[in-house]
């Protein structure tokens, strides 16, 4: 991949201008979310997250102290197979809750989906690694417009992902369109604490002390001064209720996990939902 990286050109001008200025000074940081289209958005993450794989699992577990590992099997113990016995994991990665999910309930099958093709790679390793390939399979694809007809899986995740994509309701409309009715919609994401003396201590950890950590392992560090704008400027637990309320779930909960840096948000999909406007195409694919 070359110095600009991919969807680079989806970018305006002005934002162009100032990623390579970023590159040619590694201290500088990426743009601001709030500085950016959607479109601009979906690209630097795409371009972010094509860069970062190398290390990722290694600072994602270092950089969280482990936690990372206990949200998601927190996640997995929640979830609930009745019908279809498959799960989608969505925005998976390099596939830890497709694992985490096949190794907590061996009975199911499990697809991820993700549209960074290094991530997808890298996850496929991991699951040959552990022998799970009859398990899990991945697959590159948008997570605004899922390959899969309507109520193809019994539980929907996303693990770390949802920040990344800024139709959030959109998305969250996609992943319940897939899942049978009373079935699940899964987000575990990070969110800024709300307790004063946290946020001092949290704000210092992610814009000072993360990157600067990052540094010395991974080959594009300023990467994670996007991870802290990205949480910063994520909605507040009773506004991510809010949005998956909006986007046509019932019975929301939220979980708060590791005082309040993270939470574990559940949604089920009505038993007789209102006719969800699909996002693309669906594609008669299944998911095994």
């Amino acid at each position: 991949m070359g110095p600009v990286g991919i969807g680079f050109t989806a970018f305006s001008k002005p934002v162009r201008e100032k990623i390579l200025r970023m590159k040619k000074a590694p201290r500088q940081k990426y743009p601001l979310v709030t500085e950016l289209t959607e479109a601009e958005h979906i690209g630097m993450v795409r371009e972010i997250f094509s860069t970062i794989t190398g290390k990722y699992d290694f600072l994602n577990h270092l950089l969280s102290l482990g936690r990372d590992i206990v949200w998601r099997r927190s996640a997995v113990k929640k979830m609930r197979f009745f019908r279809t016995y498959r799960f989608l994991d969505v925005g998976s990665g390099t596939a830890d809750l497709a694992i985490d999910a096949t190794q907590r309930h061996p009975c199911i099958q499990v697809t991820g989906v993700d549209f960074v093709q290094e991530m997808v790679d890298l996850g496929r390793f991991k699951i040959e690694k552990r022998h799970l390939s009859d398990k899990i399979r991945l697959v590159t694809s948008d997570a605004l417009d899922l390959p899969f007809p309507d109520n193809s899986f019994d539980v929907t995740g996303i693990a770390f992902g949802i920040r990344n994509i800024p139709n959030k309701i959109r998305a969250l409309r996609e992943m319940m369109r897939v899942v049978v009715p009373g079935g699940q919609v899964m987000v575990l994401e990070m969110t800024f604490p709300r307790n004063r003396l946290m946020q001092g201590i949290y704000h210092i950890y992610l814009n000072r002390m993360l990157p600067n950590l990052a540094r010395p392992f991974s080959p594009n560090p300023v990467a994670y001064y996007y991870l802290a704008d990205s949480i910063t400027h994520f909605p507040t637990p009773e506004g991510f209720v809010r949005l998956m309320d909006e986007a046509g779930l019932k019975q929301v909960q939220k979980h708060s996990l590791t005082l309040g840096i993270t939470h574990l948000y559940i949604g089920t999909k009505p038993m007789s939902p209102k006719p969800i406007q699909s996002t693309g195409t669906v594609k008669p694919a299944s998911s095994r």
